[in-house]
């Protein structure tokens, strides 16, 4: 595993820890709203409906976000582009901690989420021009491992303030730390090169921003960029419908207290960081499209066993490590299947369109969940919905093509 980084180069060890460090950070601040989601509920009398509204929003603009700043990317270079976004995202999460009433922390988290979802976005597009292509399946994969890494961060700093400071002052200072991720400009800016550009024909050489959003619908790609949505869509309708409801599952319908939904969170975080290293090995040698197959069909058994039987409270603390862990492949896949589909004149608004669309979409699933919470349990609305958004996900995928070297030419160099 960690005989890539003894043969790369420098440059390519430094966009690896850029890469890495941003999602990791952007992930932190993310996970701490997430955590602090009840004591907001609390302060602000928020409904669950509104906390779809917020949900929705987040999702939307992410999606935005990811697509523009691809787009922007194409057309400007990766590196600029990756460090405007770390730095809309620490202003507007530093934003949120001045918020006083709901509409103002929807505005915020609105904010953020544009700048999350083209952080990710130009990342992933910069990692794998950088890296070279033998290592590329393992070192996205353990990128994306980021996220357990800025989880576990997320989790002992809320801790950590919430047992020092009262929850009315708590959350702002919390959100005061989500300033940090805007360090990281001065490490990218100084070590992090841009990727070297491809020689096209001025044909379809990036003359605008609408030329770099739009090509993507190109009669050559258009099959491409409607499947890879799809897999979008269904990859962040199971998991943004787990991550939204499954705190409140866990707490108003199973009574978790605090610790054991900490312990639980700790479990899922351990799980998410294993599914990456495991998806590291695995989509070299069985292929992305089989990768992502198996992840999602983990998933969506673990998902359904999770919330349709009799478990304890033990046996759910348990069984968080396969849902965490199977939930991890697909994501740290992704990144790579969507990079490979594409050329490089329009890979950063490809990757950026078909990862986040899926969140469009995927922003009425919190309020299709709650409607549907009102005539089942909320455990069984969760579990329905997941289910058939990863059933999507087996089905898209498998009808795109194996980008894999050795299977299809591949795009990048």
């Amino acid at each position: 595993m960690i005989k890539w980084y003894q043969n790369v180069s420098n440059n390519e060890k430094k966009t690896f820890w850029a890469c890495f460090s941003s999602w990791g950070l952007d992930t932190f601040v993310n996970q701490m709203f997430v955590i602090m989601i009840p004591t907001l509920t609390a302060l602000f009398t928020i409904t669950r409906s509104q906390l779809c509204l917020i949900s929705a929003c987040t999702l939307f603009t992410t999606a935005l976000g990811g697509w523009f700043a691809g787009a922007l990317s194409d057309r400007y270079g990766r590196v600029k582009t990756l460090q405007l976004m770390i730095l809309w995202f620490a202003v507007a999460t530093f934003m949120m901690a001045f918020v006083d009433n709901y509409y103002a922390l929807l505005l915020s988290r609105a904010l953020q989420g544009f700048a999350i979802g083209g952080e990710w976005a130009v990342g992933a597009v910069l990692m794998a021009e950088t890296i070279r292509s033998q290592y590329r399946g393992k070192v996205m994969s353990l990128m994306q491992s980021g996220w357990a890494i800025g989880c576990a961060l997320a989790l002992l700093v809320c801790s950590l303030v919430t047992s020092l400071l009262p929850a009315h002052t708590a959350w702002r200072i919390i959100f005061v730390i989500g300033i940090l991720p805007a360090l990281l400009i001065f490490f990218i800016r100084r070590h992090v090169k841009e990727p070297e550009r491809e020689i096209t024909a001025p044909a379809v050489q990036i003359q605008s921003i609408r030329q770099a959003l739009f090509g993507i619908f190109s009669p050559s790609l258009w099959r491409i960029t409607i499947l890879s949505s799809l897999l979008g869509l269904g990859a962040h309708g199971g998991y943004h419908t787990i991550v939204t409801w499954l705190p409140i599952y866990l707490r108003q319908e199973r009574h978790f207290s605090m610790l054991h939904t900490s312990a639980y969170m700790m479990v899922i975080i351990v799980a998410f960081w294993c599914g990456c290293l495991v998806s590291a090995i695995l989509v070299d040698k069985i292929g992305r499209r089989f990768n992502v197959v198996c992840f999602a069909v983990g998933t969506l058994i673990t998902i359904r066993c999770y919330l349709f039987l009799p478990l304890s409270n033990e046996q759910m603390l348990l069984f968080g490590f396969p849902l965490g862990f199977f939930g991890a492949g697909i994501p740290a896949t992704l990144g790579i299947l969507f990079n490979e589909l594409y050329p490089q004149q329009y890979r950063g608004a490809g990757v950026g369109f078909c990862y986040n669309f899926g969140r469009i979409l995927a922003a009425f699933i919190p309020f299709l969940v709650n409607r549907m919470s009102v005539k089942m349990s909320l455990g069984t609305a969760i579990g329905i919905d997941a289910s058939w958004a990863y059933a999507l996900v087996v089905v898209s995928v498998l009808l795109l093509p194996e980008t894999r070297e050795g299977f299809k030419i591949d795009y990048l160099r």
